[in-house]
């Protein structure tokens, strides 16, 4: 970690700045030579049998696990201009790594076995809900006042979910983790939505550590958060050097590696930042992924008939004709509409 004597490095604004050139560079830096490692090794991509017929063509064998090379461009920044002992870092960055762990897991019995079947759905959940809560229980006795939650439009008056705060909190980390793993099918459609999420997520937690800040928008003021949006800033920044590599036609996938980590953090970020509601309109394009296939199974289960022509819903957009490329525009520009909506939040109080 740099040394915080220098005046300009004590500043958020100035480190978060630098955190996002930094994570920048590296991710496009280091790309080429990551990608070439990954063919060598003959890491590729396990197309889903009952999917698109296109993506056997064009996607098979493209290098996978590419959410390691969006990892290493996260820590440096963090290692180099975070303050490491800081409780809310420190608990991100476990989050990110621990569900890190689980989506290596899935793409290495996917690739061993040479199918897109990797670790079984109920061990999966399994795990992610066991790490969520230790997660959302270590916070919760950090500092209750989390269990107090921001109703967006509304002024003076919270939810207060107290003790079941912990299991509304790993709720959605393990929804987040999910809905963006269902949401990366098409080339750059996960990451370009993930990188404006977190990028309206950092302004929130920047927002909630300035105690000037959070006093004139009417938010709670959280001490110690700042470090959080040196996280975010090396998210975004990693995030939108990796779409370099990963837009249409893509040169790498990131893979459940770097999907269901990138979820559970999004998740975490918005829990500490005190706008977990937020989640579902900054997070539209992820949630309405998860719900295609939530409805879809449902439907099937029930009456033996499919809502959409497959699932998730960006699969159903290209079997009705629209180009690939198209459908991840179009939801990148639905995605910046609504969080630019969320962000308005901040100081817009109907009630």
């Amino acid at each position: 970690m740099l040394s915080l004597n220098a005046d300009f490095l004590k500043y958020i604004t100035f480190r978060s700045s630098y955190a996002i050139i930094l994570s920048l560079i590296l991710s496009i830096a280091f790309g080429k030579i990551f990608i070439m490692g990954l063919k060598k090794m003959k890491i590729g991509q396990v197309v889903r049998e009952d999917g698109p017929k296109s993506h056997v063509s064009e996607k098979k064998d493209v290098p996978t696990m590419g959410g390691l090379l969006i990892l290493f461009s996260v820590l440096v920044p963090v290692l180099l201009l975070a303050k490491l002992n800081n409780f809310y870092l420190y608990m991100g960055v476990l989050t990110l790594l621990s569900f890190a762990l689980i989506g290596f897991a899935d793409d290495f019995l996917k690739i061993r076995g040479r199918s897109s079947k990797g670790l079984r759905g109920k061990y999966k959940f399994s795990i992610q809900t066991l790490i969520a809560l230790c997660v959302s229980t270590a916070l919760y006795f950090h500092d209750e006042s989390l269990g107090t939650v921001i109703i967006p439009f509304v002024k003076n008056y919270y939810l207060n979910f107290g003790v079941y705060f912990i299991i509304f909190s790993a709720f959605i980390i393990v929804g987040s983790s999910n809905a963006v793993n269902l949401t990366d099918g098409l080339d750059g459609l996960a990451i370009g939505v993930f990188a404006i999420a977190i990028a309206g997520y950092l302004i929130f937690s920047y927002a909630a550590s300035n105690y000037k800040f959070a006093d004139y928008l009417h938010i709670p003021y959280i001490k110690n958060i700042g470090e959080v949006v040196i996280l975010c800033a090396s998210l975004f920044g990693a995030s939108i050097g990796f779409l370099w590599f990963n837009s249409y036609p893509a040169s790498v996938f990131m893979g459940d590696t770097g999907s269901i980590p990138l979820g559970a953090v999004l998740g975490y970020v918005a829990i500490v930042s005190r706008q977990e509601i937020l989640l579902i309109i900054i997070g539209f394009v992820f949630v309405m992924e998860a719900l295609s296939v939530i409805f879809q199974v449902g439907s099937y289960k029930l009456r033996k008939k499919r809502i959409f022509k497959m699932a998730p819903i960006h699969h159903h957009f290209e079997i009705e004709g629209v180009p690939e490329s198209k459908i991840v525009i179009r939801l990148w520009i639905v995605s910046l509409i609504l969080t630019i909506f969320a962000l308005s939040t901040l100081k817009l109080r109907i009630f």
